[in-house]
């Protein structure tokens, strides 16, 4: 696997590109924080506790308001991950979704270990950071698949029966790999979601979120990405459920006014192809982040995944600047998330300048080891 060549990045470029990384990061795990008190809960529940509305802000989960889930914790180590390859390219190593299975099983660790070992040197900064130590309902299939070192690829996926949405929740930061083609996007998604949930419906939704992604991170339509993203699905053995439920998600806009109901409509959001289904229909139909997320979150079903995965289409859309200030100031992880938002940002602007032959910032290999 190969990515296209390095681009030149003008100022305004950068500072765009930043605010489209900060808002996927930040709205995704905005989105997961408004679905994790709810999670297991029916519409009629919901609304029993909290109102005819159902919850329009966050509500306690784990001890506090604003928590974020394994969701989240997955999602920021395959943002570790792709910096990792990306500095280890320099030892002449290029093999993204080998940097992608460590990080994962490095956040399989935190559910395993009672807080970091600064032993580990290799582990990076990441997974050094206390509150990620904390188990938020994390899927069997996430767990199973990295029990042991071994990585599922699609030849010989982990867990082939299952198509979960746990692979799908974790893959928007492939599609902020702007400097590669579309079809590679896809497939280190896909490559990537074999290593837990190797249902070929919960590879190609995976894939197909992180071409979405993708397109909205180069400036085009949500509408316009997500017919990108059937069109590469059609391509593909399989595909089959994946593409029947985006085309649901984008009937379900001319059906009129969007509702719970509506929502609910495209199922509850277990599976992949349920979850991708919601959240984009979410996305498409927002007046804004707040009317997209809460949309996204009350239902019965799966509402802190397809909440995240709603909030990094809009926060790729958007930018940082849609994020809602009171729901950002409550954000468990907040300042961990925004470092690492900005230091993928400035890995895919500025690496030459950061690492490379003759060149080298003491503080980038301490923070993302080669090894």
């Amino acid at each position: 696997m190969s990515a296209a060549a390095t681009t030149v990045w003008g100022r305004a470029e950068q500072q765009d590109y930043r605010g489209r990384v900060r808002g996927c990061l930040l709205g995704g795990a905005i989105g997961d924080a408004l679905g994790a008190g709810i999670e297991f809960a029916s519409l009629q529940e919901i609304r029993e506790e909290h109102g005819p509305d159902g919850v329009t802000d966050y509500v306690p989960a784990y001890g506090r308001r604003g928590a974020v889930t394994d969701d989240t914790q997955m999602t920021l180590f395959t943002v570790d991950g792709l910096i990792r390859a990306h500095v280890r390219r320099d030892t002449g190593a290029w093999h993204p979704p080998t940097d992608i299975h460590r990080a994962h099983l490095r956040w399989a660790a935190t559910q395993r270990d009672w807080g970091p070992d600064e032993r580990r040197e290799a582990d990076g900064w990441l997974a050094r950071e206390e509150w990620l130590y904390a188990r938020r309902a994390p899927g069997d299939a996430c767990l199973g698949g990295l029990a042991d070192d071994v990585m599922g690829t699609p030849a010989n996926p982990k867990n082939p029966a299952s198509k979960g949405c746990g692979a799908v929740m974790r893959s928007a930061p492939f599609g902020l790999l702007v400097g590669w083609e579309p079809q590679l996007v896809f497939q280190l998604a896909v490559e990537c979601a074999a290593q837990t949930h190797g249902h070929p419906t919960g590879c190609l939704a995976a894939g197909a979120f992180a071409l979405i992604v993708h397109g909205l991170a180069r400036g085009e339509a949500l509408d316009g990405a997500v017919q990108g993203a059937l069109r590469q699905l059609a391509t593909c053995p399989g595909h089959e459920e994946a593409s029947d439920a985006l085309r649901r998600a984008l009937g379900a806009v001319r059906q009129g006014l969007p509702t719970a109901a509506r929502v609910e409509s495209l199922g509850a959001g277990w599976t992949a192809e349920e979850a991708l289904a919601i959240a984009v229909y979410c996305a498409l139909v927002a007046d804004d982040m707040r009317h997209g997320l809460l949309l996204a979150v009350n239902h019965s079903g799966d509402s802190d995944s397809t909440g995240s995965i709603c909030g990094s289409l809009l926060g790729t859309l958007h930018g940082e600047t849609a994020l809602p200030p009171t729901w950002l100031a409550e954000l468990e992880g907040r300042a961990t998330i925004l470092e690492l938002a900005d230091d993928f940002a400035l890995e895919m602007t500025q690496g030459p300048a950061l690492h490379g032959p003759g060149i080298s910032s003491p503080a980038w290999p301490t923070r993302y080891p080669r090894a």
